[in-house]
C-alpha cells in the first residue's frame, strides 16, 4: 500500500512512524513534512492546503490512500479534492470538518445529537459578550468560533481579559465553566460504525502545575488510570455515535477521526470541544500504544469498511510524551536555533523513547528549530513512573537555546 500524509507537525510525525512499522505500507510519503518525518517517509513541497496541488501528487504517486492530518487543509475541503480524484482519503470532507472549523456549528450538531456539552451563547458583538460574561460569571470560558490552532480559547477570572479576547475574534462562543479533569477521546469513524480508541489526557498550560498562557498542547500521557474503566464504553454510547449519527443525518457524514474534548464533571462527562483529527500531543501517547497495523484501519475508515475489522489490540504498556517549545513559546518563538542530541536518544533510549519532529527544518548538516512547539519525546514503559523517566531522560540528552518544557507530564496520574 502506497500511502500520503499532508502535514508537518510531530501529529503527522507520529502517524508517518506508525505506518513505517505497518508490513503492509510498501511506499510513504509526506507533504510538506519536516526534518524527522524525512527518515522515514519521503518528502514533497507541496502546499497542504492547495487540495488541486495534494490530489495531482497523490495521483502521480499512484496512491492508495491519502491522510490529512492537519485542520486547516480539511476545513478547507483539501479531502475533498482527494475524494474527487477518485483516492482514498482518510479525513472529512470541509463540510463536516466544521465541526472543528465552527464551535457555533458543533454546539448545534451537539443540541440536535442530545449530546452532553457546557450551556453556551454565540456572540457577535461586545454588547451580547458582556451579557453572556454576566450570564455565566468566572472563570470566564471565551472561544474564538473558528480555527486558531488550540490557542482560540481563554479561560479566566479575569472580566477584562475575557472581553479583550472576544474583541479580538470575528464571533465567540461563551461557555460556562466546566469543572473536573479533561480527557480526549478519538474516534474513528467512517460515517456510520465508530471505533473508539484508548484516552489520553494533555497538559494545555505551558508551565508546571497547569500556570501560564494556554498552548497547542505540552506534553499528554496514556492510559488513565484514574478513569471509569466504563469511561469508553459510556463516550462512544452519549458522545460519539450520536454525534455521527447526527452528521449523516444531516447528509453530512462524517469519515475520518472525531477527537471529543472531554470534561468529567461533578454531573457527569460533558463535551468541551469537538476536533475533526488526531490531536496533538495525544496522537503520540495512543499511536505508541496502539499494536493493530495503522494502515489498514486508516484505509476501512476512508472505505467504510470499519465494522469487518477486527477489534483494535493495545498494548499494556504506558505511554508518555513531553513537548519542548521554544524560546518564547506560545508568544512570538524564537526560530533558528541548532537541535542536539538527537542522536543520543536515537543511540541510548531506543526503542523504548524517541523524538518526533513538530517545527524543525534542516540546514545544511544541521536540524534547526522552526516553530513555537519544535519536538515531541515519546516513551514507553511497564508504567507512567517508568515512562515518565524514560522521557525525561531523553529530554535532558536535547540541547536548544532557551527551549522549555513542562517537568509535570503525567507526575500526579503517576503518582510522583
Amino acid at each position: 500500500m502506497k500511502v500520503l500524509v499532508i502535514g508537518s507537525g510531530a501529529r503527522e510525525h507520529a502517524l508517518c512512524r506508525s505506518l513505517s512499522l505497518d508490513p503492509a505500507v510498501t511506499a510513504l510519503h509526506c507533504a510538506p513534512g519536516n526534518a524527522g518525518i524525512a527518515e522515514v517517509a519521503e518528502l514533497h513541497p507541496v502546499d497542504p492546503m492547495d487540495g488541486a496541488a495534494v490530489s495531482a501528487l497523490a495521483t502521480d504517486l499512484g496512491t492508495d490512500l491519502v491522510v490529512v492530518g492537519p485542520e486547516a487543509p480539511l476545513v478547507a475541503g483539501v479531502a475533498d479534492a482527494v475524494h474527487a480524484a477518485g483516492i482514498p482519503v482518510f479525513g472529512p470532507s470541509g463540510e463536516a470538518a466544521r465541526i472543528e472549523g465552527s464551535k457555533a456549528f458543533a454546539k448545534d450538531v451537539m443540541a440536535a445529537a442530545g449530546v452532553p456539552t457546557a450551556r453556551s451563547y454565540v456572540c457577535s458583538s461586545a454588547e451580547e459578550v458582556a451579557r453572556a460574561l454576566d450570564a455565566f460569571g468566572a472563570p470566564y470560558v471565551v472561544k474564538d468560533d473558528g480555527l486558531a490552532a488550540g490557542k482560540g480559547v481563554v479561560v479566566t477570572h479575569d472580566l477584562d481579559a475575557a472581553k479583550a479576547h472576544a474583541a479580538a475574534c470575528e464571533r465567540v462562543v461563551v461557555e460556562e465553566f466546566l469543572d473536573g479533569p479533561e480527557v480526549s477521546v478519538f474516534a474513528l469513524t467512517d460515517g456510520e460504525t465508530v471505533v473508539p480508541l484508548q484516552p489520553s489526557q494533555d497538559f494545555k498550560r505551558a508551565l508546571d502545575g497547569d500556570e501560564g498562557p494556554n498552548t497547542g498542547g505540552m506534553g499528554a500521557y496514556s492510559p488513565l488510570p484514574w478513569t471509569d474503566p466504563k469511561l469508553v464504553d459510556e463516550v462512544l454510547e452519549t458522545v460519539l455515535q450520536p454525534t455521527v449519527d447526527e452528521m449523516r443525518r444531516r447528509g453530512i457524514p462524517f469519515a475520518g477521526v472525531l477527537y471529543a474534548g472531554l470534561a468529567i464533571t461533578s454531573r457527569g462527562v460533558r463535551v468541551i470541544e469537538f476536533n475533526a483529527r488526531f490531536g496533538d500531543p495525544e496522537t503520540q501517547v495512543v499511536l505508541a500504544r496502539l499494536k493493530t497495523p495503522l494502515a489498514g484501519v486508516l484505509l476501512a475508515a476512508a472505505q467504510g469498511t470499519l465494522a469487518d475489522l477486527e477489534p483494535l489490540r493495545w498494548s499494556e504498556e504506558a505511554a508518555v510524551t513531553v513537548v519542548v517549545a521554544s524560546h518564547n513559546y506560545p508568544g512570538s518563538p524564537r526560530t533558528g536555533d541548532p537541535i542536539t542530541g538527537l542522536d543520543a536518544v536515537a543511540a541510548e533510549d531506543a526503542p523504548h523513547a524517541y523524538v518526533l519532529h513538530a517545527g524543525t527544518r534542516r540546514d545544511g548538516a544541521a536540524i534547526v528549530s522552526a516553530g513555537g512547539r519544535v519536538l515531541s519525546v515519546t516513551a514507553t514503559g511497564e508504567d507512567l513512573v517508568q515512562a515518565r523517566e524514560r522521557a525525561y531522560t531523553a529530554v535532558a540528552r536535547i540541547g536548544l537555546d532557551g527551549s522549555q518544557h513542562r517537568t509535570d507530564i503525567a507526575a500526579k496520574a503517576a503518582g510522583v
